[in-house]
């Protein structure tokens, strides 16, 4: 456990703020514990409000952005028999279907998550088992990654995302004893991973299966992996993530377009997407076109609600409104980070690890997302959290945030002396 927290090297405050509570010193935060001196659960007042805030903030510039987005689609032969409000008021309903999950998870404590975690994780992969049959899953564009549910249509890799990180962090807090040795501490993660893999990429979904296999060596490397076979580990990784682009002619053809997209024999196919979202940066320049003012997104930009929703943001927004976005998922990811940590010098290793690993979930998707819209990376199926359409994505971002805050519920009580 020392080696763990010397790993993470905390912060000299995150220290004071626990020997603080043990010593009984009056530290400057609230005691939220009831009372009863700490007898009671922790009340959901106390919270971190900055980081709910960041949230909401994020949260209301995308069902702003999501409407001027979509708001012409109805022009278009595909999307004819929609209203102008189709996908507004689709987004406003995964918000709030989101936002009572989010309330709901928040008052389960973090011990539940963690005997549930290998159980999550299986049931992860049952669906996504599920998504790939016939008559159940739902394709759209050639790819089948979704199950219809009535009210919205479930992405299994979403709740995969969250299933890895609370998997891996209880993997390794199951296997801290024998960390050191590749048979017994990496060796059954990676066996995980690949069935996981084999099941997106059937789908296929390359790029959530980017985003958990980083959580998944995230998470490995936080918890005090050996070095040297964590390198080997990204290694493997890597060379077989070249191996499924050279070997597939579509995702290298993908590859290929994104190094010079407005080359012709590019620009109409693989490379049309990027092209128009930079023709939309471009348009942006510093201040924007003003809200509603995209041209691209009468489209010329497919799939301006969902992938390329920042494209909109910079054609609309200009150059500060991007700022201002990254900014904010800075800080966001940031924040997540700062709360894994301090569970951790609580002895709250699960819920530190896992912390981290919605972290690297958020802030790792955030970045291949911003990356494909300034063609700094290929062009990859994910959306940007928090801010794109989509609901099953929408829902399981601010459960995985509802933890994050429950966790940080969690630290506060602990600090003045209660109980988890």
């Amino acid at each position: 456990m020392s080696s763990l927290v010397q790993r993470l090297q905390p912060l000299a405050w995150l220290k004071r703020l626990k020997r603080g509570a043990a010593d009984g010193e009056d530290l400057p935060i609230r005691d939220w514990t009831g009372p009863a001196g700490g007898s009671q659960a922790p009340r959901i007042l106390g919270f971190d409000s900055a980081l709910v805030w960041c949230i909401v903030a994020l949260l209301s510039l995308g069902l702003v952005m999501v409407y001027s987005a979509s708001v012409a689609l109805p022009d278009s032969p595909k999307y004819k028999l929609y209203s102008p409000t189709f996908f507004l008021s689709r987004h406003a309903l995964s918000l709030a279907i989101a936002f009572v999950a989010a309330l709901v998870v928040v008052q389960l404590p973090i011990k539940l998550w963690e005997r549930a975690a290998p159980w999550l994780f299986v049931a992860s992969l049952v669906l996504l088992v599920l998504v790939l049959i016939p008559g159940l899953g739902k394709g759209v564009n050639g790819a089948r990654r979704w199950l219809p549910l009535g009210v919205m249509n479930f992405q299994p890799s979403e709740l995969a995302k969250l299933a890895m990180a609370m998997y891996a962090a209880s993997y390794m807090v199951r296997k801290m004893e024998v960390k050191e040795r590749f048979l017994k501490a990496v060796w059954p993660m990676a066996v995980a991973l690949a069935v996981i893999g084999v099941l997106l990429l059937a789908e296929p979904d390359m790029g959530a299966f980017v985003v958990i296999a980083a959580v998944a060596l995230g998470i490995l490397f936080l918890g005090g992996v050996n070095g040297r076979m964590f390198a080997v580990s990204v290694a493997m990784l890597l060379g077989a993530m070249v191996m499924m682009i050279v070997t597939n002619p579509w995702r290298l053809q993908r590859a290929l377009a994104f190094t010079d997209p407005f080359d012709p024999q590019y620009s109409a196919g693989k490379g049309y997407q990027l092209s128009h979202s930079l023709i939309a940066f471009g348009r942006g320049e510093l201040t924007g076109q003003g809200l509603g003012g995209s041209v691209e997104k009468l489209h010329y930009l497919p799939e301006a609600h969902t992938d390329f929703l920042l494209a909109v943001i910079g054609e609309e927004l200009g150059f500060i409104g991007v700022a201002c976005v990254i900014l904010a998922f800075f800080w966001l990811t940031r924040r997540i980070f700062v709360i894994g940590r301090q569970a951790v010098v609580l002895d709250r290793v699960f819920a530190g690890l896992m912390v981290q690993g919605i972290g690297i979930w958020i802030g790792g998707q955030t970045l291949i997302n911003m990356g494909v819209n300034l063609g700094a990376l290929p062009t990859k199926g994910l959306t940007l959290p928090l801010l794109s359409y989509g609901g099953s994505a929408i829902l399981m971002n601010l459960v995985a945030l509802a933890i994050v805050v429950r966790v940080d519920i969690e630290n506060r009580s602990l600090m003045r002396g209660g109980r988890e």
